[in-house]
């Protein structure tokens, strides 16, 4: 299957100013592109990285000229088009590509009950099947994971199959993941519990399907297409508000703070990552960063105060593993400051400084897909 027949160019990624838009770099010149996927993308769109890029006849109301239609990540096309996902899932139900689905037909697209609209119409052993379809670009080595940002969205989606599954229609939901080399599905509960727990809750209602596809580099399909495990007992135990955070921050001039007995400390201007965690209300925790007008309590509240917030990304998990996750952190960073939030612990410190943003960084993805997906397939070879 080849969804771009009429040809592609390949270019160097520099910049997303916005959801929907990204700049690239074709020789010395710099093309700006549409970005038909709102997702976070953050380990996928990284400075240097080729994307695909699909020039597109020119129209009334289209504002630019290219369209940015896929990302390598490690020599391998990832599709970043969400709305193409639909025509791949269509395209492997008709030709019976879907391992448990090869006898499905699909009766319509776009299927509307009541309020809502849902993906496919299929039949399949004699039932109607109502199908809602996802599109994955969110993996580590071996595990895949869905929602890469909060999707109120997607939640609903599950809520409404739910809905119509105890009215006697069967629903589904394929997630279609765009990594060949993926074993494994869960939902992304770091990023969306109130999604993962709707997962889970409505699981004997919904049945979930996760494929993984191989895109050449001509962007076309391959005939590999494998069913992926989903852990549900392992994700019984995991989703729950608790784990540890990267908190990421700003300090856009070096200065002297004083923090608590620590006295008063020189930090070099750049980002700060502090490794915090919270073994109950995660989220509680990581919103009071969010916020200046509060109680110091703990170093990075004297910190917090004089620099800019960046962002939060929480590593839901039942162990600790805050003090593992700072080691891992300091293993990447430029530099970090002694002492800084470890009076409780064994560990130097859990502050750690770089000279440019973090989250631009591949080995920074690296990490925290590791404690967030590939330590499940380090540690849980056998599933359910």
């Amino acid at each position: 299957m080849n969804l771009f027949s009429k040809g592609f160019i390949k270019a160097r990624f520099v910049e997303r100013p916005n959801r929907f838009l990204v700049r690239c770099r074709v020789g010395k010149g710099i093309i700006s592109a549409f970005l038909p996927n709102p997702g976070r993308l953050l380990e996928l769109l990284l400075p240097e990285r080729t994307i695909y890029l699909l020039k597109e006849v020119p129209s009334q109301g289209r504002k630019y000229l290219y369209t940015a239609i896929a990302v390598e990540r490690e020599g391998v096309p990832i599709m970043l088009h969400t709305h193409r996902t639909n025509e791949v899932a269509k395209y492997l139900l008709q030709n019976g590509m879907i391992p448990g689905l090869e006898k499905a037909k699909v009766l319509r697209s776009e299927v509307r009950i009541g309020p809502h609209r849902f993906d496919f119409l299929l039949q399949e052993k004699g039932e109607e099947v109502v199908m809602e379809v996802k599109s994955c670009t969110l993996f580590g080595e071996k595990v895949a994971m869905f929602p890469d940002a909060i999707t109120e969205r997607g939640r609903r989606h599950l809520f409404e199959l739910a809905r119509l599954s105890e009215q006697g229609i069967r629903t589904a939901v394929l997630f279609v993941v765009h990594w060949p080399h993926a074993e494994v599905f869960m939902p992304d509960y770091h990023t969306d519990l109130e999604f993962s727990k709707m997962f889970l809750d409505v699981r004997e209602k919904v049945q979930f399907l996760a494929i993984a596809i191989h895109w050449t580099k001509a962007l076309s399909l391959t005939e590999e297409v494998k069913i992926l495990q989903i852990p549900f007992s392992y994700l019984e135990k995991e989703v729950e508000d608790r784990g540890s955070y990267l908190l990421v921050l700003h300090l856009p001039q070096g200065r002297r703070i004083r923090i608590g007995a620590l006295g008063s400390l020189f930090f070099r201007k750049g980002y700060y990552i502090y490794v915090g965690s919270s073994m109950g209300h995660l989220s509680q925790r990581m919103e009071r960063h969010r916020h200046l007008r509060k109680r110091h309590r703990w170093h990075i509240d004297e910190l917090r105060a004089v620099a800019q917030f960046h962002s939060i990304l929480p590593i839901r998990s039942s162990e600790r593993l805050e003090c593992h996750i700072a080691k891992a952190i300091g293993e990447i960073s430029q530099w970090n400051i002694e002492g800084f939030g470890s009076t409780d612990c064994s560990c130097s410190t859990h502050l750690f400084g770089f000279s440019k943003d973090p989250l631009h960084l591949e080995r920074f993805h690296q990490t925290l897909q590791y404690f967030r997906m590939d330590r499940y397939w380090k540690n849980n070879r056998s599933h359910d």
